[in-house]
């Protein structure tokens, strides 16, 4: 199969997010999944899993949850003696990122729900992430120990601190070799810079600044200055009540420092440009499609909301994800998007139910593939959606538990609107709405996808042959 290509077959394995991996086994004509024999029971709210980022090279695949923890998987190194195990995520380490807080001011709970997680290209031997919730981004350096320290004069062995008297000789230290040992340790902290909850955060391709977006505001942080920020976006009016939109969504350009894009909830995708001015209110470009008047509805408005923006890694595109299609736009061409995509338009007839229950309000995160040949979105259901640009064919495929079985290829689903139902179809009065596909993330290089299901997480791995 080409790199990318949609209607590949894929398979998976699922775990918790917590403790738990993943197993992908090549075999010769196919990949599978075997998962692990241990069981985790994540019943528990906290466990659901809120945001997956993979790390630049891959390598390195991280989720956050609603309970402040996030859990970084690493990918099994190829050996001589087993090479159908290089396809293997395993727990590489677990730490609490952000703790429940009362503002006392304001009378208000902060959560521990990680929202947003981003890698910093690796410098050295040691990783680096940022992580925030609702309003503290912190800087996370996660590195590897094998060997302690021993032979020390003033103190023995167990660390109690020597009589004086006694130590009648000098000692040099050594290193003793020692089990691994993951350590995170916050090296920044970054805070009481939002008054309204974070939404995202992106690292520039300068590697020295990365800003961090809010409902109202977007702010511009030196990675090593912690008490002092820039805003560079502020659309908060004088009179609130004034207030029409919200700002959803922002990213940098992956390749030019200066320029980043930010969505908001009405539809519309600007993009700024840092060398015009220090505060960015003025766009340098206004990405809007016109609203066909024949299609408004009561609905038109919050469907129109963008949940997501991502540039294509080239820089030359954009693609936004509102409640029924992704776009992709080029960024020489604001008048109307380049390709729309239907995710889940036999919906269109459910949004008075969906409006009820809430649902008309989640936000669907959408992913690039390594090459930008293919998008690829959530769903309910459990289902996700993968677009090939070139083809223009498109798959829905169903992440759950009943049908990933170990070494089984997952099957195309399809979703039957009305009149007869094949034996392979799902109706959409069955669709369970409790179940969503919000987060997911691509292999940087390779055709492996994460995609977060309440409180599983499952990796897909391209068929190959």
């Amino acid at each position: 199969h080409t790199p990318g290509a949609v209607g590949t077959h894929l398979c998976c394995g699922a775990r918790g997010a917590v403790g738990g991996s993943v197993h992908c086994i090549r075999a010769p004509q196919s990949w599978y999944c075997r998962p692990e024999t241990r069981t985790h029971n994540l019943r528990v709210r906290t466990d659901i899993i809120s945001t997956v980022e993979f790390n630049s090279t891959g390598e390195l695949l991280a989720t956050g949850d609603k309970g402040g923890r996030v859990v970084v998987f690493q990918r099994e190194q190829e050996s001589k003696n087993q090479p159908h195990r290089r396809g293997e995520y395993n727990v590489y380490s677990t730490f609490q990122s952000h703790e429940p807080e009362f503002d006392y001011l304001k009378s208000l709970e902060i959560e521990e729900k990680i929202n947003k997680i981003r890698w910093l290209p690796q410098q050295n031997a040691a990783y680096f992430l940022l992580s925030t919730n609702d309003k503290t981004v912190k800087l996370w350096k996660i590195s590897e120990r094998d060997k302690r320290p021993e032979g020390y004069n003033l103190t023995d062995e167990e660390g109690r601190i020597r009589d004086p008297t006694t130590i009648t000789t000098l000692r040099v230290p050594v290193l003793r070799p020692m089990d691994l040992m993951v350590e995170a340790t916050p090296r920044r902290i970054f805070s009481n810079a939002h008054t309204y909850h974070i939404n995202s955060i992106s690292v520039n391709s300068d590697y020295e600044t990365y800003m961090s977006t809010d409902d109202l505001r977007i702010n511009l942080w030196n990675l090593e200055i912690t008490n002092q920020s820039f805003n560079i976006v502020d659309i908060k009016p004088a009179n609130l009540e004034e207030l029409t939109e919200v700002i959803t969504a922002a990213e940098f350009h992956p390749n030019q420092c200066n320029t980043f894009v930010y969505s908001s909830s009405k539809g519309s995708i600007r993009l700024c440009d840092m060398r015009t001015s220090a505060l960015c209110d003025n766009h340098s470009k206004l990405f809007e499609e016109p609203e066909d008047p024949s299609n408004r509805s009561f609905f038109s408005e919050i469907i129109s909301s963008i949940s997501d923006v991502k540039f294509s890694h080239s820089g030359r595109y954009l693609m936004t994800r509102d409640y029924l299609t992704v776009k992709v736009w080029d960024i020489n061409m604001e008048s109307k998007p380049l390709e729309t995509y239907q995710v889940h338009d036999y919906l269109r007839s459910k949004l008075c139910s969906l409006y009820e229950n809430d649902c008309i309000f989640d936000k669907f995160e959408c992913v690039w593939n390594g090459t930008d040949s293919v998008l690829m979105t959530g769903s309910y259901n459990n289902f996700f959606r993968m677009f090939d640009r070139n083809t223009k064919r498109d798959v829905t495929l169903e992440a759950s538990r009943e049908n990933s079985k170990p070494r089984a290829i997952l099957k195309p689903r399809k979703v039957c609107v009305g009149g007869k139902r094949r034996k392979d179809e799902i109706s959409v009065d069955s669709l369970d709405f409790s179940k969503k596909i919000l987060h997911t993330a691509w292999h940087p290089n390779e055709n492996i996808i994460a995609v977060a299901a309440t409180n599983n997480l499952y990796i897909f791995q391209d068929k190959v042959n």
